[in-house]
């Protein structure tokens, strides 16, 4: 692999970092800008928004800059939120960091996995893709996890400040490592997104995405109070045990992907209704140390399971009702990800908030999952209709 596919692993692994690292500080962070866990919660909401609604709009309108220049002014971009992040002195100005950080993940994500197959040889470019979102899959084993104990050990600030820091060693890798000559992929257009959104069947997809998704976050957003308040582990014990979810999320990516290689909407359905079981369990395991952490290890297997089968099924279907824009529902689907994750951490929110509490979460997040499979049935009848109906016509 050319050195430069792992400047932009290392971005990758600063931008995953930032985005759910925010999980395990949210008690510390609560408790020094004096708000409560609900509106710490709505930390990741707003990130996540600022992902869903800032990625399409901004990729369209950057689409005719030249690819170094607009990697290197997104990691300047995404240097300066989480400096700004680092130095709020309110929660309000802490929200108005995260929207700017996320601005640049939405985009980055966007091109970045063009610019990687550009870099190889055609043969290759699976291999260099993969590369670029193992920088993700590592943030989440690893970044996450230490990032926590920093925020533990040095407060909230200097977690912020150390993922700037990544954010700088990545642009000055892209700087020095990129090649200028990086030809530019045709812009992906407004029109063409609203295009893609104008398909029933892709509607339901994104639904299925967002919901299934999202459902675990209604709990894993408040993973951090839900493990020392209501497990009693403690504040110490969080970083390890996001060790382990980390783990078990990097093995469901890759089991999921094997699941869904024949049939994908087949497999959404098994995994789905799984996630859903375990999530309704871990409102009664949550009570017990040892039992949690047999639940967390299966609920992170299965929460990041279904995003291979998840994204291979939005291709399928593009390329049967919207031919022409497969990159664009792919590009949504990611949005439809992180709209997911705004819903259910806002959702958390409204139901530690309420008379529930903590312990609550789990099985509110098992019902939105839920939902997902009923709309991944619905969708999968149709499919069988559609292909009968061409068998017989």
């Amino acid at each position: 692999m050319p050195l430069a596919i792992f400047a932009l692993t290392i971005a990758a692994y600063a931008i995953g970092t930032t985005e759910f690292v925010i999980v395990g500080l949210l008690p510390t962070v609560a408790t020094d800008l004096n708000i409560t866990l609900p509106l710490a919660g709505l930390i990741v909401s707003v990130y996540a928004l600022g992902v869903t609604f800032g990625a399409p709009i901004l990729t369209a309108l950057t689409g005719r800059i030249e690819r170094k220049p607009l990697l290197l002014g997104l990691m300047a971009l995404f240097i300066i939120g989480n400096s700004a992040a680092a130095l709020s002195p309110s929660y309000e100005m802490l929200l108005v960091a995260r929207v700017i950080a996320a601005f640049a993940h939405g985009v980055f994500f966007s091109v970045g996995a063009t610019i990687a197959a550009d870099l190889v040889p055609e043969n290759r470019r699976a291999s260099a893709i993969a590369m670029m979102f193992m920088g993700l899959t590592v943030a989440i084993v690893t970044g996450v996890p230490l990032g926590t104990y920093i925020g533990q050990v040095f407060g909230w600030r200097a977690t912020f400040w150390a993922v700037a820091a990544l954010g700088v060693v990545a642009f000055f890798g892209i700087a020095a490592l990129l090649p200028s000559t990086l030809k530019k992929a045709p812009p992906a257009s407004l029109l063409d997104q609203v295009r893609v959104l104008g398909s029933g069947r892709l509607l339901i997809v994104f639904a299925m995405t967002a919901l299934g998704y999202g459902g675990t976050f209604v709990a894993f957003t408040f993973l951090a109070p839900i493990l020392q308040d209501v497990t009693g582990f403690s504040e110490k014990s969080v970083s390890l045990i996001l060790v382990l979810y980390g783990v078990a999320i990097a093995a469901g990516n890759i089991g999921g992907g094997r699941i869904a290689n024949h049939n994908p909407a087949r497999a959404l359905i098994g995994l789905f209704l799984a996630q859903a079981i375990v999530l309704f369990v871990f409102s009664f395991t949550a009570f017990s140390p040892a039992l949690t952490l047999i639940t967390l290890a299966a609920l992170g297997f299965l929460s990041f399971a279904n995003v291979p089968g998840l994204q291979l099924y939005v291709v399928q279907l593009a390329k049967e009702h919207r031919p022409g824009t497969v990159d664009v529902a792919s590009a949504l689907n990611i949005a439809a990800f992180n709209l997911g994750i705004a819903i259910g951490a806002w959702l958390g929110g409204l139901v530690v908030e309420s008379p529930m509490g903590l312990a609550a979460t789990p099985w509110v997040g098992a019902i939105l999952v839920a939902v997902a499979l009923l709309l991944t049935l619905w969708s999968s009848a149709l499919d069988r209709r559609a292909a009968l109906t061409l068998k017989t016509a």
